[in-house]
C-alpha cells in the first residue's frame, strides 16, 4: 500500500471543515483512490491541514496525480486557497 500525504497552508479564508469536506467530496470517487483522511495540523507554522490518500501502489498514484479531475481540483481550488504545499508517498509495509 502507498500513502500519499499532502501539506498545505490554507489561507485564513478557508476553513479546516471546508477543506475536509470539498477534499473527500473531490477525491474519493477517483480511480485508485482506497481512502481520503484529513485532518487539522496542530502546532507547525509552515502547515496547518493534511490530506492523506491511500492507493494500492506507486503505479496507482503515478495514475493519480495527472488525472484530469484531480488536476481540476489542485487547480481550482486548493492552489487559490492555499500559500503552501508539500506532498510525498510513503510505502507502507
Amino acid at each position: 500500500m502507498v500513502r500519499r500525504v499532502v501539506l498545505l497552508k490554507l489561507k485564513p479564508e478557508t476553513s479546516v471543515d471546508e477543506a475536509t469536506r470539498e477534499s473527500k467530496r473531490a477525491l474519493t470517487p477517483l480511480p485508485g483512490v482506497l481512502s481520503v483522511k484529513t485532518g487539522a495540523v496542530p502546532d507547525d507554522d509552515d502547515y496547518n491541514f493534511a490530506i492523506t490518500l491511500d492507493f494500492d501502489d506507486l503505479d496507482t498514484v503515478a495514475a493519480y496525480v495527472p488525472h484530469p479531475d484531480h488536476r481540476k481540483f489542485v487547480d481550482e481550488y486548493l492552489l487559490p486557497r492555499s500559500e503552501a504545499r508539500k506532498a510525498f508517498n510513503v510505502v507502507c509495509q
